[in-house]
C-alpha cells in the first residue's frame, strides 16, 4: 500500500528541519572540537554526524531504493554503533581515532544521504519506508541531544575550559524558586477500578508519521496507590544543603553499590561542580557558557547527578524517588512543554511560581525514577536488526523521564522512557521527590 503524497511531502519538510538542527548545533564547533571523545559514554560530534547518516543509509536507502549505491562501502561497518546483526564494528572507545575520513567527507556523506531520502520521499515510498524515516528522525534527535552533552563534557575536560558560546541567557535566573509543594494524587481512570491506570502506548499502524519507541509499548494497566509528588525539581541550593550535612559521608543514605561507586570515583559533589575560593558561594559550576558562580544558579535545578546520588538525596530528605508510572500518570495530564533545546538556554532554569500545578515535568533535567528498565507486559522488539535498538539494553539500567534542556521539543512526550546505568552523570539528570499516601 502506497502512502499519500501530502504525507510524504510533510515528512520531507520535517526531515530537512531535523537534519538542519544537527548542523546548526555543530556550526559553532571547530573540526578539532568534533574529534574529541572525553569520556567512555561520549562520542565525537563528527561520529554523530556520520552515524545518523549511516542509520538512514542502512535502514532506509539500502532496503527501499533499488540499486542504491552506498557513499562508501566501508562506512557500513565503520559507523555501525552496536547492531551486531549487521556485523562487526570498531570499539566505541576508538571513535576519537577516526581522523580519517575527514570532516569534509562526512559532510559530503550527509549530503549524499539527504539527497537519497529526498528523492525517495518525492516518489511516495512504501509505508514501511516512511516508518523507518520517522524512526531515523527520532534517532537523530537522540544523537543531537547526546552531542550537546558530549560537547559539554569535552569542553569541561579541556584545561582551558572553553565555552560553547560566550553569551548566557539570564532571564530565568532572576526568579526565586517557589516553595516546594506536595501535590496529592489518588489515581482513578474512568471505566477502571480505583488505583488502576493505563501506561504506555499502543501504536496505530495506520498513523505513519506518529511515533513511539518500541519500549513505550504496549499500553497496559498498572496499579498505583495514592501518592504525592513534589511540585518542582530539587534545586542546587537544596542539594548543597545535603552536601553540607555530610551527605557524601553517611553510608546509611546510600545503596551499597552507590556507596562503593561514589567512594571509588571520588564523588563529593555533582559533576561539573568544583570548589572555588573566589566564588561567592565557594563553588563554581561548569556550563556550556563556561564556569558560573553557584550563587548565580542556586535556584536552578541541580543536574548531572547519578541515580545513586538522587536516591541518597531522597533518603536524606525523608522522601523517595517516584516510580516511572507515578510520573507518567501525572505528566500525561500536562502539555509537553518547558525549557527544552529550542529555548536556547542550554541549562536548567528556575521554576515558575504557578502554585498548585506540577512544574518542570518536561525539560530542564531528566528525572531519575525508582523504576528499573524492563519491558512492559507483552513487549516485543522490532523485527530484524532494528530490534537491537532498545530491547537488548533491558538490564542493569534505571528509567529517567521528562527530557532536559538539551532535548528537542518534538522529541519528548509523557510516555518517553530514557534509560542509563545508575552511575551515569554526564547527562542533564536530576530529581523530583515523591512520598506515599494521600494528602
Amino acid at each position: 500500500m502506497l502512502t499519500q503524497q501530502p504525507v510524504a511531502a510533510s515528512l520531507l519538510e520535517r526531515f530537512r528541519s531535523v537534519r538542519q538542527a544537527t548542523m546548526d548545533f555543530a556550526s559553532r564547533l571547530t573540526p578539532e572540537d568534533m574529534m574529541v571523545q572525553s569520556c567512555a559514554e561520549a562520542s565525537p560530534v563528527k561520529w554523530h554526524l556520520a552515524h545518523t547518516s549511516w542509520f538512514f543509509e542502512t535502514f532506509v536507502l539500502s532496503d527501499f531504493v533499488a540499486q542504491y549505491k552506498p557513499f562508501n562501502p566501508d562506512f557500513r561497518w565503520l559507523f555501525n554503533s552496536y547492531y551486531k546483526a549487521l556485523g562487526e564494528m570498531p570499539a566505541k572507545k576508538l571513535r576519537a581515532s577516526f581522523s580519517r575520513p575527514p570532516l569534509d567527507e562526512i559532510l559530503a556523506y550527509r549530503q549524499h544521504v539527504d539527497a537519497g531520502i529526498a528523492q525517495l520521499l518525492e516518489q511516495t515510498p512504501e509505508d514501511e519506508a516512511m516508518r523507518r524515516i520517522v524512526l531515523g528522525l527520532e534517532h537523530e534527535y537522540q544523537h543531537l541531544e547526546l552531542a550537546v552533552t558530549d560537547v559539554k563534557n569535552a569542553f569541561f575536560t579541556n584545561p582551558l575550559h572553553p565555552a560553547y558560546r560566550l553569551e548566557s541567557p539570564t532571564e530565568h535566573e532572576e526568579r526565586i524558586s517557589p516553595p516546594l509543594e506536595w501535590l496529592s494524587y489518588t489515581p482513578e481512570v474512568a471505566g477502571l477500578a480505583p488505583g488502576i491506570v493505563e501506561i504506555g502506548v499502543t501504536p496505530d499502524p495506520a498513523a505513519l508519521t506518529s511515533f513511539a519507541f518500541d519500549n513505550e509499548t504496549p499500553r497496559h494497566k498498572v496499579y498505583l496507590e495514592p501518592f504525592r509528588l513534589a511540585s518542582r525539581l530539587v534545586t542546587c541550593a537544596e542539594y548543597l544543603a545535603f552536601m553540607e550535612d555530610s551527605g557524601y559521608e553517611r553510608p546509611e543514605l546510600w545503596l551499597s553499590e552507590g556507596w562503593d561507586t561514589m567512594r571509588d570515583q571520588g564523588w563529593t559533589a555533582p559533576m561539573y561542580w568544583r570548589r572555588d575560593a573566589e566564588a561567592k558561594s565557594g563553588w563554581s559550576v561548569f556550563t556550556l557558557s563556561g564556569f558560573r558562580d553557584l550563587a548565580e544558579l542556586s535556584e536552578t535545578p541541580v543536574c548531572h547527578l547519578s541515580y545513586f546520588e538522587a536516591d541518597a538525596f531522597a533518603r536524606w530528605s525523608g522522601h523517595r524517588l517516584p516510580t516511572e508510572f507515578e510520573w507518567e500518570y501525572v505528566a500525561a495530564r500536562c502539555h509537553p512543554a518547558g525549557n527544552l533545546l529550542e529555548s536556547g538556554y542550554l541549562h536548567p532554569a528556575t521554576a515558575s511560581a504557578d502554585l498548585g500545578q506540577p512544574q518542570q515535568l518536561f525539560g530542564d533535567v531528566w528525572e531519575w525514577t525508582a523504576s528499573p528498565y524492563t519491558g512492559y507486559p507483552g513487549y516485543k522488539p522490532l523485527p530484524g536488526a532494528l530490534g537491537e535498538y532498545n530491547g537488548k539494553f533491558m538490564s542493569s539500567q534505571m528509567i529517567l523521564r521528562g527530557g532536559s534542556c538539551a532535548t528537542p521539543q518534538t522529541h519528548i512526550r509523557a510516555t518517553y522512557r530514557n534509560f542509563f546505568q545508575p552511575s551515569i552523570r554526564w547527562q542533564f539528570s536530576g530529581l523530583r521527590l515523591a512520598q506515599d499516601g494521600p494528602g
